[in-house]
């Protein structure tokens, strides 16, 4: 079993970064309390601080963003102004990060009033109230996901998240290359970032700066998209199975069956491991190729390593009985 490397969690987003990054598919616009996005969101999660409006505080999830959607907002209206100063203040008191308040309704009056005196800010969205805190939600789990580095080239062959890694000069891009050729897409070249999602999937992506871009020893930076349509590049992709390039010695030992399996290890999760070792001649896209579809059939069940050795002990055991 092999390990990554350079484990990166954050313990905070400030309001300001999760506004810029996300307002667009969140369809946010800031309402008011523009000196408050400072303030920091510290933990990946939303909530509807429905009791809270009512003085119930023991449950309180203050370190969320805070989503009042059409009850909340009625509940509020129904409150003489007094009254609602003093509840909204009470959540103000404990920290809150911001305020959205969904399906376009227009922010109260006392809202806007603690908003710029408190320096908290306001936000409104047209989504209803449960896309918007599903939307957000994800949002907000991957900005807190794990997150680490790997030096390899990322593909998509046929739906199967590879991460190809190997020494430098061994030639990943070059297999990249040739798979793109073959009508597969490329995530990232040379470094991938890769994040924790749910704790369950490890989903990479380029860095921001070389998406669809590779570098080709001998010829430079090409731009992948421009040259083989942009079907040929994806932003991100789950990783289904990591494939070692490696030079081979003459102690190398090489899987001639494929009934081991062995595991690379990324941010805690085990992902199907595969080491290819490169000879003059060989054409190593073609062996990650079937390498991804071995591990494509394996996710639906078969394995054709196992099925062989299975028949092969059948076969033994009838002739054995003879």
């Amino acid at each position: 079993m092999q390990y990554s490397k350079s484990i990166k969690k954050i313990d905070g987003l400030s309001v300001k970064d999760f506004y810029e990054t996300h307002a667009d598919h969140l369809k946010m616009e800031l309402a008011c309390g523009e000196r408050g996005l400072r303030r920091v969101i510290k933990e990946g999660s939303v909530n509807r601080p429905s009791l809270a409006l009512t003085g119930f505080f023991k449950y309180f999830a203050n370190k969320r963003l805070q989503v009042l959607g059409a009850a909340e907002m009625n509940y509020l209206r129904s409150l003489s102004t007094e009254v609602q100063r003093e509840r909204l203040s009470a959540l103000v008191d404990r920290s809150v990060p911001c305020f959205v308040v969904a399906r376009h309704y227009n922010p109260l009056p006392t809202m806007k009033s603690i908003a710029e005196t408190r320096s908290i800010p306001i936000f409104r969205t047209s989504m209803i109230t449960m896309d918007y805190i599903n939307a957000a939600t994800l949002a907000l789990d991957s900005e807190f996901a794990p997150s680490s580095t790997e030096h390899g080239t990322m593909m998509d062959i046929k739906g199967i998240g590879v991460l190809i890694r190997g020494d430098s000069g061994i030639g990943k891009s070059e297999c990249a290359l040739a798979l793109i050729e073959r009508g597969h897409s490329i995530v990232a070249d040379d470094l991938t970032c890769v994040k924790l999602i749910n704790e369950r999937e490890l989903l990479a992506s380029s860095m921001e700066l070389n998406f669809g871009h590779m570098e080709c020893r001998g010829i430079g930076i090409i731009n992948v998209g421009e040259m083989f349509g942009v079907r040929s590049v994806r932003p991100d992709k789950r990783i289904d199975l990591v494939i070692s390039l490696k030079n081979v010695t003459p102690d190398a030992d090489e899987d001639r069956t494929g009934l081991e399996q062995n595991y690379y290890t990324i941010l805690g999760m085990d992902v199907p491991h595969v080491e290819l070792f490169v000879r003059p001649g060989r054409d190593m896209a073609r062996l990650v190729e079937v390498a991804s579809m071995v591990q494509a059939l394996k996710r639906i069940g078969h394995d054709p390593a196992k099925e062989f050795n299975d028949r092969l002990i059948a076969l033994m055991a009838e002739e054995t009985k003879q």
